[in-house]
């Protein structure tokens, strides 16, 4: 097995364009553990830790996705965030929580502290597992996956277009993850996620709910019952014009109900040694309505505080 260390990102580029079939490794928390059962033997690895950019994050305009498209949100007061594919878990929750509540929730279920110091969203993205906990968050919140190769140069990828199927991803065979784009939070985020034990473990479901109150919308993400994570958008669309986005009602709850049964629908879950696919239908409705209870419930408590404070 090659193993190659680019110092650079043009460097790094130029390697998976030399040799496609090269599998990139920062954390290396999924990778080293199929290398260590012998599950898979990649021909070399590409070992992106020199590469300090991919480590940082800074705040930009909303992307313009490479279709030509609009961006996926309108433009947020505080600008977009673009955070680096290696930038580990730990770093997400203690310098970005506040921005990002529903993936830095998501990050605290990952792993041990050993592991979140590691592992990043980058990998996460490269594996496209859909068990990974990050996915959900990112698909509530209408991430974009920022890609590139030598020679084509950038590629922005909405995060609802970049899981193709188990473990596979949009990213062509020399392209390389390079950073993911998110707008901070403008409305109540959270994350939600059952295993088989407290912690240490893979997700035998999972859900994440955004508002986003500005565009009186409300995203979502389902990871772990289906081949790939996905949106549920038909609660999304129900739910979006169920609530009273001035903050004076509570939502009732038969809303909720039918909340959590569109989510349940969304699903199309496998049985395995981790749990039944009733089961997982079953969870993901109750934990899209506690998701939904407790972000309204915040929602409606900074509407209320706003409107005495003035």
């Amino acid at each position: 097995m090659d193993f190659l260390r680019p110092t650079t990102w043009a460097d790094a580029l130029a390697a998976k364009a030399e040799q496609p079939d090269a599998l990139p490794i920062a954390g290396g928390t999924d990778v080293m553990v199929e290398i260590n059962f012998d599950l898979h033997r990649p021909p070399a690895l590409l070992d992106l830790n020199p590469i300090k950019e991919l480590a940082t994050y800074d705040t930009a305009e909303a992307p313009v996705l490479s279709r030509g498209d609009d961006p996926p949100h309108p433009p947020v007061k505080s600008g977009w965030l673009r955070i680096g594919a290696s930038v580990p878990y730990t770093r997400l929750i203690n310098e970005l929580g506040d921005a990002l509540p529903g993936l830095a929730q998501a990050s605290r279920t990952v792993g041990s502290p050993q592991i979140r110091n590691r592992g990043s969203v980058g990998g996460n993205l490269g594996a496209a597992s859909p068990a990974g906990d990050s996915h959900p968050p990112l698909l509530a919140g209408n991430a974009v996956i920022e890609v590139e190769s030598a020679a084509r140069g950038v590629r922005m990828i909405p995060a609802t277009e970049f899981y193709l199927g188990v473990k596979r991803n949009a990213l062509e065979p020399d392209e390389l993850i390079r950073a993911f784009w998110t707008a901070p939070a403008t409305g109540a985020q959270y994350f939600s996620k059952i295993g088989t034990r407290n912690a240490m473990v893979i997700a035998v479901c999972s859900f994440a709910i955004a508002l986003h109150p500005e565009e009186r919308r409300v995203g979502t993400g389902v990871g772990s019952a289906a081949p790939t994570p996905r949106r549920a958008t038909a609660a999304e669309e129900f739910l979006s014009n169920e609530l009273d986005w001035d903050g004076r009602t509570p939502f009732s709850v038969s809303a909720a109900q039918r909340f959590g049964e569109l989510v349940k629908e969304a699903a199309s879950p496998i049985d395995d040694v981790r749990g039944t696919a009733d089961y997982r239908k079953h969870a993901l409705s109750v934990m899209a309505r506690r998701t939904l209870t407790w972000a309204w419930n915040d929602y409606r408590a900074n509407k209320i505080a706003g409107r005495e404070a003035s």
